[in-house]
């Protein structure tokens, strides 16, 4: 294309530039989190510097120019997550630590093997100084607690076993240290002796506000026991400590899963039906309806609304964002603009963007906007359309909506799903038809009548109305994760999968040209890439402890206990739904048990476990290309060892034939030198380092 003719083009989205902006922003946000290094203080200060040249030069000389956009909103999308993360950069426990642990509950949730955990504030720990004591750590419980309620506030003292919150189980994996660095947690552990009360709950209207949480979930399980209960908790107040595990598990085969998560379904359904009944009830009084604005008043009312949501569930990362999406549309009514546009959805994505910009990497940001972009999308394409499409009967319409909506976000956010969670739910369409309509009509309004009620005390009956609806979605959920076919299974896509999918689909909706569907090219680049994914042949844990072998009949792994959380990331990253224990029995690994054999293409590699493994050690090291084993001890000369001391300080290793014998990649190689793996001071935005905690 001629430059004339693509600066004609480029002149065309004049008028729909401010959804780029926010692409652009997201755009240096991602920038920031691929860079392989921390940026010095002079790389920001120069990053800044640039960034104010050109805001001042678009103010001047550049006025009305287009060019000189993307390159500032993707500097300021990469300020602000550089800003970000030294703003929330708090200690580290650097080594393993049993003793005694004290601390402020200001968590209580569960794990993912079911047990109960508490996240800490004003920690104490003994023999260590507070300026190297971990703001938060997060404790399981295991053993018989029966000596502490775990109410917000209370002072508590365990004996727990901690540890660095634990980097990617695999390399270019999920990086749980990443995640736990931007949720303040410096330690994750467990404890197996009983947890007891020093000091009872104090006040604050954070933790007020907690407590009030906590027993209006308490008295809904009262109301409705079971997973009834349960549910209906997660609906109101964001808890879902009393969903039974199998109910959780039907739930995501099924795709039912995002019902529980208070985010822009369930945010929009409240202010709708809020703003709905507000706006009816004003219209019904003509004296009022003549003297004030119904549609901005309702505006204000459900906006209200929201926040009161938004701060009986918890205000987590996904229903903040589903109020700032919700928040911005209401705005847009009080302005007389139109609510649902992608002007307001991008508006929501920067402020959320630069409230938390870790959030773009996590698959709740990706789904939530990507439904809500391709439905405002579709639906704006089929009112442009007008009667050049069939328009459904009149009683129908709102039947046609559901569907079209359902088929949408599920088109929209299906590869986002299997990307991050490696499976695809095909009855999804299915039991989100017969399950969602139920949400908008009668367990929303059952839960906004039980809130109005419950200062008379009659809040059950807003219950008992939400109790049926619930019933009938936890039945939907059980037979369609019972049907044949339920769930597939499909490996992690590479790296650059994702981003090119999801820049091809974004320059398909707002690029507003015929030359749109030039987006269908990296779309086809991303299936290209993830069709030909090609897994690790040999996966070794952080620990030493577990390896595993991809063979003919999937991963093999070399001990069916142990190292669970390892091997059941492995296994889902490989699309292949088998437990640990069946892997273990499949041929891959030779040899005794404590001293396994593997082989990388044509090297030899050992596996040695136990203290044992030591006296195998010398052996290993004279027949084998590389060895590894789960304790420390000097290598041999010569040896290629990666012993539990080396392994630290690598990471996970993903081992690949190569034509010197073989290819060692660690997780610390993909991960780089960045602040949250402790490879940066942190400094702000503008290159000032901050002291180190």
């Amino acid at each position: 294309m001629r430059p004339s003719r693509l600066h004609a083009v480029v002149e065309t989205q004049r008028g729909h530039l401010f959804p780029w902006v926010a692409v652009f922003y997201a755009g240096g946000v991602g920038c920031y989190f691929a860079l392989p290094e921390e940026p010095g203080e002079v790389t920001w200060a120069g990053l800044a510097g640039l960034a104010a040249c050109l805001l001042l030069l678009l103010g001047t000389r550049w006025r009305g120019s287009l060019w000189p956009v993307p390159l500032l909103f993707v500097l300021l999308g990469l300020l602000a997550a550089g800003q970000r993360t030294a703003a929330v950069a708090e200690p580290v426990l650097g080594f393993r630590y049993y003793g005694p642990v004290e601390g402020r509950i200001v968590g209580v949730d569960r794990s993912a093997s079911d047990k109960l955990r508490l996240t800490l504030d004003r920690v104490v720990l003994a023999d260590i100084a507070p300026a190297r004591t971990p703001a938060r750590v997060r404790v399981s419980l295991h053993g018989e607690q029966g000596f502490l309620e775990p109410e917000p506030g209370r002072i508590v003292g365990l004996t727990a076993h901690l540890s660095p919150p634990q980097g990617p189980v695999e390399p270019g994996g999920f990086d749980f240290r990443r995640h736990a660095f931007f949720q303040g947690l410096g330690a994750v552990g467990y404890t197996r002796t009983p947890a007891v009360t020093l000091a009872p709950a104090e006040g604050g209207a954070a933790l007020w506000l907690w407590r009030l949480r906590m027993r209006i979930s308490a008295e809904i399980r009262d109301v409705l026991p079971g997973a009834t209960g349960g549910v209906a908790a997660a609906l109101t107040v964001g808890d879902r400590s009393g969903i039974p595990a199998d109910a959780l598990e039907d739930l995501r085969a099924s795709n039912l899963a995002h019902l529980l998560a208070i985010s822009g379904l369930h945010m929009g359904l409240l202010t709708g039906l809020v703003f709905a009944t507000v706006r009816t009830g004003l219209a019904l009084r003509p004296a009022i309806a003549l003297r004030v604005d119904g549609k901005k008043v309702a505006a204000v009312v459900a906006l209200a609304a929201g926040a009161v949501y938004l701060a009986l569930s918890g205000g987590n990362v996904a229903t903040e964002r589903a109020f700032i999406m919700v928040a911005v549309m209401l705005v847009a009514v009080l302005f007389d603009r139109r609510a649902l546009t992608l002007r307001s959805v991008a508006m929501a994505a920067l402020v959320v963007l630069t409230l938390r910009p870790e959030a773009l990497t996590g698959p709740g940001f990706q789904m939530s906007f990507a439904a809500t972009t391709a439905l405002v999308a579709v639906f704006g394409w089929l009112r442009q359309a007008g009667d050049a499409v069939p328009r459904a009967p009149r009683w129908a319409r709102g039947a046609v909506a559901l569907v079209i909506s359902s088929a949408v976000a599920g088109a929209a956010t299906a590869p986002i799903a299997a990307a991050h969670f490696n499976q695809v739910p095909h009855y999804g369409l299915i039991a989100n038809l017969l399950s969602v309509p139920l949400m908008g009509s009668i367990i929303m309004p059952g839960a906004v009548l039980a809130a109005v009620l419950a200062p008379f005390g009659l809040h059950w009956v807003g219950l008992w109305i939400m109790d049926p609806p619930i019933r009938w979605i936890l039945w939907v959920a059980d037979r369609v994760a019972a049907l044949d076919g339920a769930l597939s299974f499909v490996p992690a896509p590479p790296p650059a999968a994702l981003p090119l999918l999801v820049l091809g689909a974004l320059f398909g909706v707002l690029w507003r040209h015929r030359s749109r569907g030039a987006g269908l090219l990296p779309m086809a680049a991303a299936a290209f890439l993830w069709a030909g994914a090609e897994r690790p042949p040999v996966l070794v844990a952080a620990s030493g402890g577990l390896v595993g072998v991809m063979g003919a009949e999937g991963r093999a792994l070399s001990k069916p206990r142990g190292d669970g959380f390892s091997a059941d990331i492995w296994l889902e990253n490989d699309g292949d739904p088998v437990d640990q224990a069946k892997a273990a029995e499949r041929v891959g690994l030779g040899g005794a048990v404590g001293a396994r054999e593997f082989r990388v293409g044509q090297a030899r590699g050992v596996h040695l476990t136990g203290r044992g493994g030591r006296e195998w050690l010398a052996e290993a090291c004279r027949s084998a290309e590389i060895v590894v084993l789960s304790v420390e001890a000097d290598a041999p000369e010569g040896c290629r060892l990666y012993d539990s001391a080396r392994l630290r300080d690598t990471g996970a290793l993903a081992l690949w034939p190569a034509a010197e014998g073989i290819r060692v990649v660690s997780s610390a190689d993909r991960a780089g030198r960045r602040i949250w793996n402790g490879g940066g001071r942190p400094r702000d935005a503008f290159g000032l380092a901050r002291a180190s905690p």
